[in-house]
């Protein structure tokens, strides 16, 4: 066996770029903008090499092209990378539905692995849709399947909704 050395480069913008202003513009809007380049996608989808594919109200879809420097110690896509796509696209079906002024963020998820994926593996798409949206919680379902419909993985979330305040941007800027 033949040992080849791989490189992978990263390149993100500023993390400020992508960050959401929820006092000016709605989770939908703001996802639009990331799928239609408007705005830079944040640093760990750069990282990670995930795509949001499609965005709508109450519906949420990112792509990723499995390859082996998602690996774990047994060539196959680590656990974490596969939880990763399944929070950010259930979290995103979420914010989908949120008005200027709230945010929500993640506070449990759940994941089940149905099979092993590696760099073989075609691209997967992960959808997921809001099972219910209230004014402080709301609960979603992800589903990573490939482009015949084979499920992989899915999961479920709960997210908190708050009031999304301007010091919340950077909280490491003095006031």
């Amino acid at each position: 066996m033949e040992n080849v050395e791989r490189k992978r480069t990263i390149i993100w913008d500023d993390p400020k770029n992508s960050a959401r202003d929820a006092a000016s513009i709605s989770g939908l809007d703001y996802l639009k903008a990331i799928k239609d380049g408007k705005i830079s996608p944040p640093p760990v989808a750069m990282l990670l090499g995930y795509k949001l594919y499609d965005v709508e109200n109450g519906h949420a879809v990112f792509e990723l092209a499995p390859g082996e420097h998602h690996y774990n110690p047994f060539a196959t896509v680590h656990g974490g990378i596969i939880s990763t796509l399944l929070d950010t696209t259930m979290t995103a079906s979420v914010l989908s539905t949120l008005q200027k002024g709230l945010s929500c963020s993640t506070v449990e998820i759940k994941m089940n692995f149905v099979r092993p994926i590696t760099a073989k593996t075609e691209v997967l798409r992960c959808e997921a849709r809001p099972i219910h949206v209230g004014k402080r919680l709301a609960t979603v379902e992800g589903r990573l399947k490939d482009k015949n419909g084979v499920l992989y993985a899915h999961g479920v979330s709960t997210c908190s909704i708050f009031k999304m305040s301007t010091n919340m941007l950077n909280p490491h800027e003095k006031q």
